[in-house]
């Protein structure tokens, strides 16, 4: 995950490092088109790793109802610290024939096979497959870095 902060000077805000997870869970998503991809419903955290795996976003429906969740990973999103909202490079389209699942029925986060395919459907490397360092947490300044 890149951290970005939209202003730049003396007044600009200050860039978060650490964050608690209970202030990013109902955070909006956004694409770089500035379209509206849902809002952040979870935050799934790989306790082997102690790594942020993926952020679960809702999405689609009406007023909540029938929306779809989808499972991204964490790689893939920005975060706009000043308009306080996730950025992922990901159209409508894209999002919408995502592998996704409902509210009722959740996979199994764990499943390595499930976490390739959800990798690989947006670009990235599965986490658990990097060389584990201390550079993992801390910002890098790649946009495919957190």
């Amino acid at each position: 995950m890149q951290v970005t902060s939209s202003g730049s000077g003396a007044g600009s805000a200050r860039i978060p490092k650490v964050l608690s997870a209970s202030t990013l869970i109902g955070d909006g998503v956004r694409n770089l088109q500035d379209e509206d991809l849902g809002k952040v419903e979870e935050i799934m955290i790989d306790l082997d790793s102690g790594r942020v795996a993926y952020v679960v976003v809702s999405f689609g429906g009406f007023l909540g109802l029938g929306s779809k969740l989808f499972a991204i990973p964490w790689d893939a999103f920005r975060l706009d610290s000043d308009r306080e909202v996730f950025i992922l490079d990901v159209d409508r389209q894209a999002l919408e024939n995502a592998p996704g699942f409902d509210k009722d029925n959740w996979p199994d986060f764990a499943d390595r096979e499930w976490g390739s395919q959800i990798h690989s459907y947006y670009g990235y490397d599965p986490y658990w497959k990097r060389e584990s360092s201390a550079t993992d947490w801390e910002h890098t300044g790649e946009t495919r870095r957190y």
